[in-house]
C-alpha cells in the first residue's frame, strides 16, 4: 500500500478524506476491507463535498467490505495493470515513457525530500495513492495548488473510469470536486468513446517493444529536455499565480449540480 511506502508526519485532521481516496486506489486487501467503516466515518464528515458525493464514495467503501476479496483483486488487476489508459503513474499520462518523465519523477521526488518524504518501498514517486498520502499532510493551499497543476491528467483518467463503468472513478471526480474543477471530465467524455482499447493482446504486444523510460541523459541537449519539468515545478513555487486554485471551504453551502 502507498501508506507504507512513504514516511510521514501526521496528516492535518480535516484533510483525512486524501487518504481515504489513496485506500481507494490501491491494490485490494484484507485490510483495506477491514479499515472500511473507518474509511466511511471520515468520508462522511467531510464537508467539502456536496452530500450525493459522499454517499457515493461511503456506498464504494461497503461495497468493498462485503464484496469477495479475490474478485475485487482480479478487476484491479484488469482495470489497472493491463494498458496505460488507466495508468495511476500521473507522467505516464503527460510525457509517456520518454527521458522527460524520468527527470519529473526526479523532481517530485526532490519535492518530497523538501517537504521531509522519504519514500521506502517500490511505488514510483508519481503513483496517485502515494501522491495523495503527500497532500495528505501539505497546508490547503499547496493542495489547492497540486490539484491545479493536475487537473487535466485526473479529467482525463475520471472520463476513462467512467467508460468503463467502475467506482474508481469516484477518486479524480472527487478531487476536482475539491476545487471545484469537476466540470472539466466534460470535455473528455465523448473523446475517451472512440479510443482504441490499448489492454488487447496486441496493444500489450506493442508496448513491450518501446524503449523504457531513462533517468540519465546522454547529451546536453537530453539534459535540457529533462530540466523542463523542473523549470515548471521551481516556476510553480516562486511565481504567484493570479488565479490560484483553491481547496473548497467546507463552511460553503454545497453546489448543485
Amino acid at each position: 500500500m502507498a501508506e507504507a511506502a512513504m514516511q510521514h508526519i501526521a496528516a492535518e485532521p480535516d484533510m483525512l478524506s486524501l487518504r481515504v481516496l489513496a485506500r481507494l486506489l490501491d491494490y485490494p486487501s484484507a485490510e483495506l476491507q477491514a479499515a472500511a467503516p473507518e474509511m466511511i466515518e471520515i468520508l462522511d464528515a467531510e464537508r467539502r463535498w456536496e452530500a450525493a458525493l459522499r454517499a457515493r464514495l461511503m456506498d464504494w467503501c461497503q461495497r468493498l467490505l462485503e464484496a469477495d476479496l479475490m474478485e475485487l483483486q482480479a478487476e484491479y488487476v484488469a482495470l489497472f495493470d493491463k494498458g496505460r489508459a488507466t495508468s495511476l503513474l500521473l507522467f505516464e499520462h503527460v510525457h509517456g515513457e520518454s527521458r522527460e518523465r524520468g527527470q519529473a519523477m526526479v523532481d517530485l521526488m526532490n519535492e518530497y525530500s523538501a517537504a521531509g518524504f522519504e519514500l521506502d518501498a517500490r511505488e514510483l514517486p508519481d503513483y496517485l495513492p502515494l501522491f495523495l498520502e503527500y497532500l495528505s499532510t501539505r497546508p490547503e493551499a499547496d493542495i489547492g495548488r497540486w490539484l491545479g497543476e493536475i487537473r487535466h491528467i485526473l479529467a482525463l483518467i475520471a472520463a476513462r473510469l467512467e467508460e468503463r463503468d467502475v467506482d474508481h472513478a469516484l477518486v479524480p471526480l472527487a478531487l476536482l470536486a475539491l476545487i471545484g474543477a469537476d466540470g472539466d471530465v466534460d470535455a473528455h467524455r465523448e473523446t475517451v468513446k472512440d479510443e482504441a482499447p490499448d489492454d488487447t493482446p496486441e496493444a500489450l504486444d506493442e508496448v513491450w517493444e518501446e524503449e523504457a523510460v531513462r533517468f540519465s541523459a546522454d547529451s546536453d541537449q537530453d539534459c535540457a529536455l529533462q530540466s523542463a519539468e523542473g523549470r515548471r515545478l521551481a516556476e510553480r513555487k516562486n511565481v504567484t499565480q493570479s488565479e490560484a486554485v483553491r481547496v473548497l471551504d467546507p463552511a460553503a453551502p454545497a453546489r448543485k449540480h
